[in-house]
């Protein structure tokens, strides 16, 4: 079976958890020995492409004559897969500069446009969330992928999340081929009820277009039913998971000895409830004063979390890191003693898995869908600051109840592999394939 994915970021270059779920979803249906061509809205550095085939554009010729040219290089961690990498500026959740990260409302808006960046000016939030004319950037990443799929042979298009669905219901539209489209995460998730209706009629056609829908938990899967109106019969569920070659790592020495660590690990955006996060550390620092909160990661609240962190007296005790890629992320999962996870809506959350693999245990939101598959790990309702506070502060004076978190949970999430997230994804391509 050959797959045309059409995605909008890929490691190493990613902002959020769908670049990694497509690298473990790519990499585990390549060893399933499906083909997979994946399709990137911009170029790509070859400096980190060793690993793949890549495919771009010939970015010095013309437009109307630019033609595909191949640049193999050796793949050791995949067999079946190339990249191919178009030219359209799709770059959602941008991690900002500093001077960006310090501008919000009116006055960041018409700075931002003075340094020649156009502000979408989105109602309901998710404004904040996304860089550029990202309309015309997802028109344009369509018309590029129907060029590129004109020259490639292919048995179905899979399309992840809002932005690539107009590709994917072009080329499937151009090519008669099964389209399946992946939902990461809906505008309901991002924005609360006030989504931005240009997104949610996008999302609302990629889903109706579909032969198959694929959600990434079940609580994504009745956002899907309820408020997008889909035939509950073509929508699947396939979890994310993590890679995790189970080697042992050696532990970095804590800030302080007489310091515990909790760790907020996200965007800084509505959806992912960092303000509850601050309120929380507030009454934890009330009985426990040994305790310092890490907030990493950037987003269009990180100066309102700055200063509330301020106006609630405990801004001494909040580390801000900004957005942390690579090795950084796993020295900051070494260093916590916990890692929290309050999201207001998560379609799934793939931070905990990473914190448990880093024998980190974790307290998370039972508004996440990474809750539907974690037994040994603490779950709280999202607003119920109070109860995250308990048990925030129960995990660091209990050391028996962290090891018992931390060790089981170590042993469930080796138990979640992306070889089983692409065999259920393979089972769904065929579906959609048999009904074709």
């Amino acid at each position: 079976m050959r797959v045309f994915m059409l995605g909008w970021e890929f490691p190493p270059f990613i902002s959020g958890g769908l670049g990694t779920a497509c690298y473990g979803l790519t990499r585990g249906l390549d060893r399933l020995g499906t083909e997979v061509i994946f399709v990137l809205p911009r170029p790509v550095d070859e400096s980190h492409a060793s690993h793949v085939q890549l495919v771009a554009p010939g970015i010095q010729q013309p437009a109307a004559k630019r033609k595909l040219r191949r640049r193999k290089f050796g793949a050791p961690d995949f067999k079946h897969m190339q990249l191919l990498a178009l030219e359209a500026d799709i770059r959602p959740y941008v991690s900002p500069g500093p001077e960006d990260e310090l501008e919000e409302g009116a006055a960041g808006d018409q700075a931002k446009r003075k340094r020649g960046v156009r502000v979408l000016g989105l109602a309901g939030g998710p404004g904040g969330h996304y860089a550029g004319d990202l309309f015309a950037e997802v028109q344009r990443y369509a018309s590029l992928a129907c060029e590129a799929a004109a020259d490639e042979n292919f048995d179905l298009v899979h399309a992840h999340d809002w932005m690539t669905y107009l590709a994917g219901i072009a080329v499937a539209d151009m090519t008669g081929k099964p389209l399946v489209v992946h939902v990461h995460s809906t505008e309901f998730d991002r924005s609360g009820l006030h989504v931005n209706q240009r997104i949610y009629d996008i999302e609302r056609a990629g889903m109706h277009r579909a032969a198959r829908v694929i959600a990434v938990s079940h609580l994504t899967r009745s956002v899907i039913l309820q408020h997008y109106g889909v035939d509950p019969l073509k929508v699947d569920v396939v979890y994310n998971a993590i890679d995790d070659d189970g080697a042992s790592r050696p532990p970095l020495p804590p800030i302080a000895q007489h310091e515990k660590i909790v760790l907020f690990l996200g965007r800084i955006t509505m959806q992912k409830g960092p303000e509850y996060f601050l309120a929380a550390a507030k009454r934890v620092l009330e009985v426990m004063d040994n305790v310092r909160f890490i907030m990493a990661g950037s987003g269009d609240m990180i100066r309102r979390m700055i200063d509330l962190a301020h106006q609630m007296g405990i801004g001494h005790k909040v580390l801000f890191t900004g957005f942390l890629r690579g090795e950084d992320v796993r020295r900051v999962f070494r260093m916590a003693d916990l890692y929290v996870m309050p999201s207001v809506s998560e379609p799934f959350g793939i931070a905990p898995l990473e914190a448990l693999a880093n024998d980190v245990p974790v307290l998370i939101s039972k508004q996440s869908g990474v809750s539907e598959i974690l037994a040994h790990a603490l779950k709280v309702d999202f607003w119920d600051v109070d109860e995250m506070a308990n048990k925030i502060v129960a995990v660091l004076r209990h050391p028996p109840l962290q090891a018992t978190l931390r060790n089981h949970g170590r042993i469930e999430v080796q138990r979640l592999s992306w070889l089983d997230s692409a065999k259920n994804c393979l089972r769904v391509y065929e579906q959609a394939l048999a009904e074709a």
